[in-house]
């Protein structure tokens, strides 16, 4: 084997690898990130998991892929670890559909027309969809066709290039040394966990067989082996997850070393026997059927343990004390495991934001109601929930910027764009009922008390200010349009209740039915509730930018929402001017 023809292998390596991974992006696209999502809301039944599981990782090219993305799933509580055990079960299965897509690499036809020359017209089709196609999904097809041929013309170039092994005598030497079951295990063990891919690790025995040199007795126990071998990105990734998402990798691990195990006794019983289909020449055909039984009677083998393998798992990471997190700070919905999945990394952080919100509203609520009846113990717990809604700031602010520097698609970016957007917002509204808290605190403790005339003020601008983040909340986490409608007119109503409020406080200040002490106190707090009806108009805003709704175009809304021709708007300023401002 000469130097050129290295150089091949390696290039046909290099092609078919780029190709395994452009084919999984390609056909990812095309899904959508709906299958990723199905996988996170699947049902409790083993057989349909094992199904799912099939069908997700034979679109994705990757077992480990979709392994990644079960332990995020369980890491994150979107999935209980009795549900991921199917789901692994089916993705050792649908990985071995790529083997029998290699086996086409090698189909010869007549009269010169091989599937060289079918892999070069789907190429051809491909670049034509890919460049000269406006539509996204047009392009993500020419898009597959491509991978797809660059993935077999890379399979058919290491073929070629290891055609000559067969002469080479250091090459027949090596396959002597790894003839040994055991070392035809470790080797396709650490084969594929350096290279991180069960697929490719198959395709590259099959394109091996070609040389004749390598048996059955020798290559089924590398496929055995590179299932294990398969495990380590899985592990990798599951170092920094929680107790259940570290268990999910290990039942992955259980099931691919206890499925190897069992497949090593029938290989032994015809290794005793003397089988002589062992020392026969492997072939790409051969291979891809050894591998989708060795992965079938894995599953079927193991289907009726599931309860088992979860309690084995269990067993190996027990339960331990409490992590201690605050009870609303819910930081492993962000699983970093999801930013190569964007459809689930903006549904968690959709989940994210909501617990945000709903920590911010309460908080606001809570330091109203301090106004009322003072308790040490109600401002302790806002203090506390601040400090929450902090860690969920910083921690969902950076996530997204990292999900930012992915390929989302326009209606993606929009999305992040508002979540970015909100929690921010969020953050200062939370800050701005720490600082009504102390208010009340400062009150309280000083023994203020306001006029029956600024007492009903502060308790009518109060409900007003309720009802505008209420309408807020319901319109970020259900994505309400109308409630979103709704939101400016009321912030325009509270900016006139305020300025209304301020010209009363001042007719009392110069009449000593108020003091200075107590005017700071109000000033204050007409500010901070003025800002939290401004954060929550800002919320409501970027709720509308991203709606769905064809009967109003979002911009134009903003645009002549104040305007006093605009009908939704006139109608809902009238509703709260007589609720807030025409009271008596």
């Amino acid at each position: 084997m000469g130097i050129a023809d290295i150089i091949s292998l390696l290039g046909g390596l290099a092609f078919f690898l780029f190709g395994m991974s452009l084919l999984g992006d390609g056909l990812k696209r095309v899904a959508g990130g709906r299958m990723e999502t199905i996988l996170g809301r699947l049902t409790s039944n083993p057989i349909k998991g094992v199904l799912l599981g099939a069908v997700v990782t034979a679109a994705i090219q990757s077992s480990s892929a979709t392994t990644v993305m079960v332990v995020g799933f369980v890491n994150s509580g979107i999935m209980q670890l009795s549900n991921a055990v199917g789901i692994i079960m089916g993705a050792n299965i649908g990985t071995t559909a790529t083997g029998w897509i290699l086996t086409l690499a090698g189909v010869k036809g007549e009269g010169g027309f091989s599937s060289a020359t079918v892999f070069a017209l789907i190429a051809f089709v491909g670049i034509i969809l890919f460049f000269f196609c406006k539509k996204q999904a047009k392009k993500n097809v020419g898009l597959i066709l491509l991978a797809f041929s660059v993935l077999m013309s890379g399979m058919q170039s290491m073929s070629a290039a290891m055609d000559p092994l067969k002469e080479s005598q250091a090459f027949i030497d090596f396959i002597g040394a790894v003839s040994n079951p055991a070392l035809a295990l470790i080797f396709g063990a650490l084969f594929t966990a350096v290279i991180q891919s069960n697929s490719a690790a198959v395709g590259i025995l099959q394109a091996l067989s070609v040389t004749g040199a390598v048996s059955y007795g020798t290559a089924i126990p590398m496929i055995l082996g590179m299932g294990i071998g398969a495990c380590a990105p899985v592990l990798l990734s599951a170092m920094g997850a929680n107790r259940d998402g570290r268990r999910t990798a290990l039942i992955y691990l259980y099931f691919n070393v206890f499925g190897s195990a069992i497949m090593l006794i029938p290989y032994a019983v015809a290794c005793a026997m003397g089988a002589p289909a062992l020392s026969a020449p492997a072939a790409p055909f051969g291979i891809a059927i050894a591998n989708t039984v060795y992965k079938l009677s894995a599953t079927l083998f193991q289907l009726p343990f599931t309860g088992a393998m979860v309690r084995v798992a269990k067993l190996t990471v027990p339960d331990g004390p409490s992590d201690g997190e605050d009870e609303e700070f819910e930081e492993n919905l962000l699983d970093e495991r999801f930013l190569a999945y964007p459809p689930l990394a903006l549904e968690q952080s959709g989940k994210t934001i909501q617990r945000m919100a709903s920590a911010a509203v309460k908080n606001l609520n809570r330091s109203l109601e301090l106004f009322d009846a003072f308790s040490q113990e109600k401002f302790d717990k806002i203090q506390s929930r601040e400090n929450v809604v902090d860690r969920y700031e910083d921690r969902l602010g950076k996530y997204l910027v990292r999900l930012g520097g992915r390929q989302l698609s326009e209606r993606e970016s929009l999305l992040s764009s508002e979540y970015l957007h909100c929690l921010t917002n969020l953050e200062r509204i939370s800050d701005h009922a720490v600082n009504l808290a102390r208010l009340a605190e400062e009150r309280h403790d000083k023994d203020v008390s306001f006029s029956p005339e600024g007492q009903a003020d502060m308790n009518r601008c109060a409900e007003a200010v309720r009802e505008i983040l209420s309408l807020a909340h319901t319109a970020l986490v259900s994505n309400d349009f109308e409630s979103a409608a709704r939101v400016e007119p009321l912030e325009e109503v509270i900016s006139s209740l305020l300025e209304r409020m301020k010209l009363g406080h001042i007719r009392r200040l110069q009449s000593g039915a108020c003091t200075l002490e107590v005017g700071f106190i109000f000033n204050d707090y007409i500010t901070n509730l003025e800002r939290v009806a401004a954060h929550c108009s800002n919320i409501a805003l970027a709720v509308l930018e991203v709606s769905d709704s064809a009967a109003l175009q979002p911009h134009t809304y903003t645009k002549g929402i104040r305007r006093d021709d605009h009908p939704e708007f006139r109608r809902w300023l009238a509703y709260y001017q007589d609720q807030y401002l025409n009271e008596t």
